[in-house]
């Protein structure tokens, strides 16, 4: 499926989504946008350990694997995530990042 593509193109693409996420979890102040720049992070990363493993391993799958285990621990922290979200909209009526630091008290 992915035979004449350079690995340059994927990794181009890989490359501006890492950063797109980066930039959204600095200047992003609603928590929901910044939990997706770090999904969107994470599946940058995804799409690296695939590529490599297609172009360096192709015959073996430790890059599928910890692509499934970033997978795993990216529902999980947006599970968690949403949760501790929804309790802080419940709280003060909006989810900006300035109402967190005032859960302490």
């Amino acid at each position: 499926m992915i035979e004449g593509i350079p690995i340059y193109h994927f990794l181009v693409v890989s490359t501006i989504m890492f950063f797109v996420g980066v930039c959204g979890f600095i200047i992003r102040r609603n928590l929901i946008t910044m939990l997706m720049a770090v999904e969107l992070i994470l599946n940058s990363v995804n799409i690296n350990f695939v590529v490599f493993n297609r172009y360096l391993y192709p015959d073996q799958l430790q890059g599928h694997f910890f692509t499934l285990f970033i997978v795993a621990v990216a529902a999980t922290e947006a599970a968690v995530a949403i949760a501790l979200i929804i309790n802080i909209y419940r709280r003060f009526k909006n989810i900006e990042v300035q109402n967190v630091s005032e859960m302490k008290y």
